[in-house]
């Protein structure tokens, strides 16, 4: 795991962040070849969803993102978006690529190993898919599963670092 992928992490939700630590090892290990995962984006300011809100509505570019300011899982550290490092250098959203000849993409071997801790996936939407994302909208905590939405997390307390306290 590389030190970006690392601090990264450490901004995320205190209840994802070891599970997150392990999905990262755990598609690693998958990917025998040249390539290993990276976190280009973790916990986003409200600030900094609202910049990306912007692209293609009021500044120049295609739209990045349907959500605005508090509307994305990313904003309460229980999202990240992916790319594969080659060779430790060189950053690749190729979907297909199986740069381990294991006659699967190495990015649907990482696909795989977030279902199976239970995040979604934004390549399964059906509309604006987003194929780097993925988050967690099940927390199980010490009470219970409780499903999130950027509705309910908008409103529920905060301790004080601002984490929303489930």
């Amino acid at each position: 795991m590389d030190k970006v992928t690392l601090q990264r992490i450490e901004k995320l939700h205190p209840l994802v962040k070891e599970e997150v630590k392990q999905i990262i090892k755990d598609c690693d290990k998958a990917l025998t070849g040249r390539a290993k995962i990276r976190i280009t984006q973790g916990l986003r300011s409200f600030e900094e969803q609202e910049k990306l809100y912007a692209i293609g509505r009021i500044t120049s570019g295609k739209k990045v993102t349907n959500a605005k300011a508090g509307q994305s899982i990313h904003n309460y550290g229980l999202a990240v978006d992916i790319c594969l490092m080659i060779d430790g250098k060189t950053a690749s959203w190729d979907t297909v690529k199986d740069w381990d000849n294991d006659k699967v993409a190495d990015w649907y071997e990482c696909v795989k190993i977030f279902a199976k801790y239970g995040w979604n996936w934004g390549g399964n939407w059906k509309n604006f898919k987003d194929l780097p994302h993925f988050e967690k909208k099940a927390i199980l905590t010490e009470k219970s599963l409780l499903k999130t939405s950027w509705r309910t997390l908008i409103k529920m307390k905060r301790d004080k670092d601002d984490y929303v306290i489930f």
